[in-house]
């Protein structure tokens, strides 16, 4: 199976080279000390910080590896005007629904999509939706809440 590219900004490319040296260079080490620790209590077998602990490194190690494999994998996203005036990734899109207020959204990949921050994912129902529009376009996304309909009003 082919390895997926993941879509990152400069923002969340060093955001997550970050996260990676922090994890590989203060959380190893702060488990392997709680490890340690747990050992010289005694009897392993029934010993429940021993247990947190290595849950602890096996979701450390986990994230190690998930964020080698995505920082292999990456694929920087440029922050740009789309030339073509289509929504592309890296784009940032105003919307507008029905009378609601404008609102904008920057288009980044999944791995640093977070909607509270106005970042949507290129996955999500509304990024894919949005993909290749143009200003003045309207997209239909089912949402939980029905189906909802969106005005391009700008495209940065």
């Amino acid at each position: 199976m082919a390895e997926q590219p993941t879509f990152l900004t400069k923002e969340g490319l060093k955001n997550l080279e970050e996260e990676l040296h922090h994890l590989q260079t203060v959380r190893r080490h702060e488990v392997a000390e709680r490890l340690h620790a747990a050992m010289e209590e005694g009897d392993i077998d029934e010993n429940a910080e021993y247990d947190d602990a290595k849950n602890e490194q096996a979701f450390v190690e986990g994230r190690i590896l998930t964020l080698e494999m995505m920082l292999k994998n990456a694929v920087l996203i440029e922050d740009k005007t789309p030339t073509n005036g289509e929504v592309s990734l890296g784009a940032k899109i105003t919307i507008v629904e029905g009378d609601n207020p404008p609102e904008v959204y920057h288009l980044v990949g999944a791995a640093e999509a977070d909607p509270t921050k106005g970042k949507i994912s290129n996955e999500s129902p509304l990024g894919k939706a949005l993909m290749g529009r143009r200003v003045g376009d309207t997209v239909q996304v089912n949402a939980p809440a029905g189906q909802l309909t969106f005005r391009i009003a700008a495209i940065k």
